[in-house]
């Protein structure tokens, strides 16, 4: 498959801000992600705000087959990185607690998890999946202190910025908890991250493109864009069983996803710009693609449109 002609704004030509070529000018080298499971769960599961989950949300089919939570952090990491090196001859790593809410617990708690990792040779730095309503002052503190020797990521899920979806999907929290989660850790030496789903069916076209507008200048450094997928399992595959709604079909989604980074801050690094789940668990939409044929595609619709994250911020 031959990457499709480019000539974007960004680093080898990409039209959008790609992750890796940011990471690999800040480290000077390709850097891998490390995922590891440190056995949190989350306050919308286990009664400290709710009980149930996400209705989308699943974490076994988005968590490697590999990474088990039974397994000490070292251990985790040391067969993480084992795999990358011989596959990739991968050098420096970036752990990335990412199943659940990883600081959902005391941070006495965390400091001897966060610091394994850190410990771990090649190591140079945690990527740490959590929600904004769990963190604090005391713990942004401590990733800020050690943000001082280590590349920190905190990625506040965020998932849409109106309050009537994150009520719908029983999110725990609102817009403004997440604004206030950004504000908060902002301007520390610590990098920020967030989660956005594209394709709830009660959210219309202009409101999903809205929100690129809306993150505009919150201090985000990294976004992972996901289209909505209905999991096996879940309380959303359950809805859609019981009353089936529209799921974006695949041409839709690219030409939706390209208009939506026509209006995203040029300055926001893309970590992921579709979802992924095992075939066998997606109830919908099944697109029949692989990852590569998806990517080619949505580069391929930025060349022919010759348009480029930005280009109407």
């Amino acid at each position: 498959m031959v990457k499709p002609h480019s000539s974007g704004p960004f680093p080898g030509g990409n039209r959008y801000n790609a992750y890796g070529p940011f990471l690999k000018q800040k480290f000077g080298c390709r850097v891998y992600k490390v995922i590891v499971d440190a056995g949190f769960s989350c306050p919308n599961r286990d009664g400290s705000v709710g009980f149930g989950g996400c209705t989308y949300c699943t974490n076994d089919s988005f968590r490697p087959a590999s990474v088990a939570r039974q397994k000490p952090i070292t251990v985790q990491v040391a067969e993480g990185i084992e795999y990358l090196q011989k596959r990739y001859r991968a050098k420096k790593f970036v752990v990335y607690f990412q199943p659940f809410t990883n600081t959902h617990a005391p941070l006495e708690r965390l400091i001897p998890l966060f610091n394994e990792a850190l410990s771990c040779p090649g190591v140079m730095g945690l990527s740490i999946g959590t929600r904004p309503d769990c963190v604090d002052e005391e713990k942004i503190a401590w990733f800020e202190e050690i943000a001082r020797s280590y590349f920190i990521t905190l990625e506040y899920g965020l998932e849409s910025v109106y309050d009537s979806t994150l009520t719908r999907v029983n999110r725990g929290h609102d817009y403004q908890c997440w604004l206030d989660a950004m504000r908060r850790t902002r301007d520390r030496g610590i990098w920020l991250g967030a989660h956005l789903i594209l394709g709830f069916p009660w959210e219309s076209r202009e409101e999903m493109l809205r929100m690129a507008d809306e993150l505009f200048a919150k201090g985000l450094n990294f976004l992972k864009i996901h289209h909505l997928h209905v999991v096996q399992g879940t309380t959303l595959a359950r809805q859609y069983e019981k009353n089936p709604f529209h799921l974006l079909e695949y041409e839709e989604y690219i030409r939706l996803l390209v208009e939506f980074l026509e209006r995203l801050d040029p300055t926001i690094c893309l970590e992921r710009l579709f979802g992924l789940a095992p075939p066998g668990r997606v109830v919908g939409p099944r697109w029949g693609r692989s990852k590569a044929q998806i990517q080619f595609d949505i580069e391929q619709a930025l060349a022919l449109n010759n348009t480029y994250q930005g280009r109407l911020v």
